[in-house]
């Protein structure tokens, strides 16, 4: 129902690697950018929408982030908002000029983080006709305190980023500890997820396991909640209550200033990324909100 295809494209001084899921027997379909959760790389989970999204007809684009996965860049793996927004525009400037693409019908799917980060380039490129956010991760000052243990535990971790950018402005030296981990409390997400760490799931060769140290501030003082009254195009959350920070999705959703929609349903954050029903639940509320909006 789709090939894939390997694909190379500029994003400031490096080149990304990505995935373009084309629709067999299609020409001129609407395009797709797909992106997925923080430090993730495209097998994890945006492949798996792109390739859906495309059997459904969509000409879908998922791809690594610089200095992730098979994409150029330096320093490698650091949660960077701002250059991950540079990315996701590029990505879409690469998805228009596509021969197998019609440009005037592009829209963006994110996933958990990129939620934050498709949301931020939608509110700034009018060629983004249409948002949808699975399991949007939508943070602002107060979730990530709410999320990450206070204000005080907020300002020790920025502390921490502070420090290790200035060691790497020094000597060059990227200090990381692992994204997720059960036994060391230094860990970005220091708990046993079974996505991540889980071979069969997430864990894979490709994904290395490491944050970053000085991501934390940028992370952590990045505010997706006030993006949502810049964007005016037609918007799709797919969330679920005992998924990630739900407060944020909903404050989100309700400073949306376009056309707007919310489905609630069950399941937690990891099942979006691989798990049935959630995955086909998403993916087909979305295709059907780029069917009514893209045209």
């Amino acid at each position: 129902m789709s090939t894939q295809h390997k694909v190379t494209f500029p994003s400031g001084e490096a080149t990304l690697t990505g995935n373009l899921f084309l629709p067999d027997g299609e020409t001129r379909a609407p395009g797709i950018v797909v992106a997925g959760t923080w430090t993730s790389v495209k097998e994890m989970m945006a492949d798996r929408y792109a390739e859906r999204l495309a059997d459904r007809g969509y000409a879908a684009l998922s791809f690594d982030f610089t200095g992730f996965g098979e994409s150029e860049g330096e320093p490698r793996d650091v949660e960077d908002p701002a250059r991950k927004v540079r990315d996701i525009h590029h990505a879409v400037t690469f998805l228009a000029a596509h021969p197998s693409v019609d440009a005037d019908r592009l829209g963006a799917l994110g996933i958990c983080a990129a939620a934050m980060y498709m949301a931020d380039n939608a509110a700034h490129d009018p060629r983004v006709g249409a948002l949808a956010l699975v399991a949007p991760w939508l943070h602002d000052a107060v979730i990530c305190e709410a999320a990450y243990g206070g204000a005080d535990a907020v300002s020790q971790k920025i502390k921490l980023a502070r420090e290790a950018r200035a060691r790497f402005t020094r000597t060059g030296e990227v200090e990381v500890v692992p994204v997720v981990s059960a036994t060391d409390e230094r860990a970005a997400m220091p708990y046993a997820i079974d996505f991540y760490l889980n071979p069969a799931r997430g864990g894979i060769p490709a994904w290395p396991n490491r944050f970053a140290v000085m991501a934390w501030e940028d992370w952590l003082t990045y505010d997706s909640i006030a993006l949502a009254p810049l964007i005016t195009q037609p918007t799709q959350l797919v969330h679920g209550a005992d998924a990630a920070v739900p407060d944020g999705a909903r404050r989100f959703h309700a400073g949306l200033a376009g056309p707007k929609d919310i489905l609630w349903t069950d399941g937690t954050q990891f099942d979006f990324y691989d798990q049935e029903p959630q995955v086909t639940l998403a993916v087909d509320t979305v295709a059907a909100h780029f069917g009514r909006t893209l045209r």
